[in-house]
C-alpha cells in the first residue's frame, strides 16, 4: 500500500513539474510574440492601413516630400561607417598587440565610453567645438559654425568606435596567434603579418561592425537634432512626426523605410556571425598564446598614431564634459563653481532615483528572461526556439524609434492599456535590451558538457531540477553580465523610450537631452556626469563579482 502511495505521489509530483516546465515555456513564448512582435508588426500595419484601408498614399507622400532626407540618411551612415570601421581596426589591432600594461589602460578608456548617453558626445562637440567652444573661441580665438552633417560624421564615428574595437578585439583573441608566429618566423615583418593575415581573418568581424554602424547611425535621431543645425536626417523627421506634429501614420513609414535597410543588415550580421569569434558583453577572453608580433614598421606604426589620436579625443571629449559641469564664463574668463550642480536641482529631482529603479528591475528580469530563452534553446532544443531566439535578436538592431513607436500603437488600448505608465518604459527596455542577456547566456550555456545533464537525467533529475541545480549555478557569471549590461543600457537609453515616458515621469537621459536641445549645456553636462558616475560605479561592482565567480570555478 505505501510503494503505491509512493508511487501515485511520485507521479502526481512529476506532473506537476511538466506543468511547471510548459508554463515557463509558453510564457518565455507569450512575452517575446506579445512585447517584441506584436509592436513591430503594429508599426508595419498602420504604415499601410489608414482609416480601416489598406493604403500606399503615405510612402507616395514620403517619398515625394522627403527623398532628399533619405539621401542625407544614407550619406551620413556610410560615411560614418566607413570612418568608424577604419578607426575600430586600427585601434583594435594596436591595442591587441600592445604591451600588456598599456594594453589594460586602453581597454578600460574604451570601456568607459561604453557607459555614457549616447548623444554626450555631441555635448562635448558643442563645448569644444561650438561658436563659444573651448577649442575654437578661447584658444583659437575664432567663432564658427561647426553645425551641420560634418559634426554628426565626426560624433558618430566616434561615438561608434567604441563598441566596435571592443568586438573586433574580441575576434582578435579568437584567432590563433601561431599563425602570426609563422609568418614572422618565415621573414614577414609585422606590417606584412598584419595586412596580410591578421585583417584578412578578421573580415567577418569587420562586416558585422560595419552593418551594425550602419544601422545606428541611420536610427540615430539625437545627434543631428542637437548638432545637424539645418541638415536633417529621416530618423530626425520620424522622432518630430511624432512629438511635434502627432502624425503617427507618416512616422510609422519613415520607421518601415528606416527598417528595410536594418532586417537586411540584420539577415546578414546574422549569416557573418555564425562564422566569426565576436565575443560580446564586458568579458574577454585573456590572451593566452605568446606571440611576437610587435608594433613596428610603417603600417603598426600608423595605427599606433590612429589610436592614440582616438583615445586622445575620447580623453577630451570627456574631460570638457566635467570641466563644463564645474565652471561658468564670466566676461570670457572661466572660473570654477558648484553653481550648475545647484540649478541642476530642479531638473533631475526624481529622474535619477526613477532611471535606477527602472534599470534594475530590467537589469534582473531581463536578465531571467534571456537566460531561460538560452536554456530552451541550447539545452533542452525545443522545436521553433531558434524562431524565438530570432524575433528576440531583431531588437537589437532595429532602430529605437521604429521600436518605441511599436509600444505606442500596440499598448494604447484594451486589454493593454499600458500608455502612460511606468511599466510600458521597462517593458520596452528589458525587451529592446533583450538580445544582450540572450547572447551572453547562450556563449556560457553552449559550453556546460551535455554530459552533465545526460548523468542527471539517468540518475531521474527532471528538467526543472537540472535547470535549478544544475545549469543555473553554472550560469551566474552569464547572469552578471547580463545584469550589468542591462542596468548601463536602461540608464543611458533614449531612442526606444523618448515616445513612451510622460512629463511627469521623465528618465536622467531624457531630462539630459531636454536640457542640451534648449542650450543649458551645462547643466547637461551635470547630468551626463552623474550618469556616467553612476553606471560606472555599477560596472565595477559587478566586476569584482564576476572576477570572485571566475575565481570559485
Amino acid at each position: 500500500m505505501k510503494i503505491e502511495k509512493n508511487r501515485v505521489s511520485n507521479k502526481i509530483g512529476t506532473h506537476f513539474l511538466n506543468f511547471i516546465d510548459k508554463l515557463i515555456l509558453l510564457t518565455i513564448l507569450f512575452l517575446v510574440i506579445i512585447f517584441i512582435f506584436y509592436p513591430m508588426l503594429s508599426v508595419i500595419s498602420k504604415s499601410f492601413i489608414v482609416n480601416g484601408e489598406f493604403t500606399l498614399d503615405i510612402y507616395k507622400s514620403l517619398l515625394n516630400k522627403n527623398i532628399m532626407l533619405l539621401k542625407n540618411s544614407l550619406f551620413v551612415a556610410i560615411l560614418t561607417t566607413l570612418i568608424s570601421t577604419l578607426l575600430s581596426i586600427a585601434v583594435s589591432i594596436y591595442i591587441s598587440f600592445t604591451n600588456s600594461k598599456y594594453k589594460k589602460i586602453l581597454t578600460t578608456i574604451l570601456m568607459l565610453t561604453m557607459i555614457s548617453p549616447p548623444f554626450v558626445s555631441s555635448l562635448a562637440y558643442i563645448s569644444l567645438f561650438g561658436r563659444r567652444g573651448f577649442i575654437t573661441h578661447n584658444i583659437l580665438g575664432f567663432t564658427a559654425n561647426t553645425y551641420g552633417w560634418q559634426g554628426i560624421v565626426a560624433m558618430q564615428s566616434l561615438g561608434f568606435t567604441s563598441l566596435n574595437a571592443l568586438m573586433l578585439i574580441g575576434v582578435i583573441n579568437g584567432i590563433d596567434k601561431s599563425l602570426f608566429n609563422s609568418s614572422l618566423d618565415l621573414g614577414g615583418n609585422s606590417s606584412h603579418t598584419i595586412s596580410k593575415i591578421l585583417i584578412p581573418l578578421m573580415r567577418h568581424g569587420i562586416i558585422i561592425v560595419g552593418l551594425l554602424t550602419f544601422v545606428r547611425s541611420l536610427a540615430d535621431f539625437s545627434t543631428p537634432i542637437i548638432i545637424g543645425g539645418s541638415f536633417n536626417v529621416l530618423a530626425t523627421q520620424a522622432y518630430l512626426n511624432v512629438v511635434a506634429y502627432s502624425n503617427l501614420p507618416m512616422a510609422a513609414a519613415i520607421s518601415i523605410l528606416l527598417f528595410i535597410p536594418a532586417i537586411i543588415a540584420f539577415i546578414l550580421y546574422r549569416i557573418f556571425l555564425k562564422d566569426s569569434n565576436i565575443i560580446t558583453g564586458t568579458n574577454f577572453r585573456e590572451e593566452s598564446d605568446e606571440t611576437m608580433l610587435r608594433i613596428e614598421g610603417f603600417f603598426p606604426r600608423l595605427l599606433q598614431i590612429i589610436s592614440y589620436l582616438f583615445l586622445t579625443m575620447m580623453i577630451l571629449q570627456y574631460l570638457s564634459i566635467f570641466i563644463s559641469a564645474m565652471t561658468k564664463q564670466r566676461f570670457g574668463t572661466m572660473y570654477f563653481t558648484f553653481d550648475n550642480i545647484k540649478e541642476s536641482k530642479n531638473y533631475i529631482s526624481g529622474s535619477f532615483l526613477r532611471s535606477i529603479i527602472y534599470s534594475l528591475i530590467t537589469g534582473v528580469v531581463g536578465s531571467i528572461i534571456g537566460f531561460l530563452i538560452s536554456y530552451y534553446l541550447e539545452i533542452r532544443k525545443i522545436k521553433g526556439m531558434k524562431i524565438i531566439d530570432f524575433i528576440s535578436t531583431m531588437p537589437y538592431i532595429i532602430p529605437g524609434t521604429f521600436f518605441g513607436l511599436g509600444y505606442i500603437l500596440a499598448f494604447n488600448k484594451y486589454p493593454l492599456e499600458l500608455t502612460g505608465t511606468g511599466l510600458i518604459v521597462i517593458l520596452n527596455c528589458i525587451f529592446k535590451q533583450l538580445p544582450l542577456p540572450t547572447k551572453a547566456s547562450s556563449a556560457v550555456i553552449s559550453q556546460i558538457n551535455p554530459q552533465v545533464t545526460e548523468a542527471c537525467k539517468d540518475l531521474g533529475a527532471h528538467d526543472i531540477y537540472i535547470l535549478k541545480d544544475v545549469i543555473t549555478p553554472m550560469s551566474k557569471s552569464a547572469f552578471l553580465i547580463s545584469f550589468v549590461n542591462n542596468f548601463t543600457a536602461t540608464m543611458t537609453t533614449i531612442g526606444s523610450i523618448i515616445f513612451l515616458v510622460y512629463p511627469g515621469k521623465k528618465l536622467a537621459t531624457l531630462v539630459m537631452f531636454d536640457a542640451i536641445q534648449s542650450g543649458k549645456y551645462r547643466i547637461g553636462s551635470v547630468i551626463a556626469c552623474m550618469l556616467i558616475l553612476i553606471t560606472l560605479v555599477v560596472n565595477i561592482i559587478f566586476s569584482k563579482f564576476l572576477l570572485e565567480e571566475k575565481n570559485v570555478y
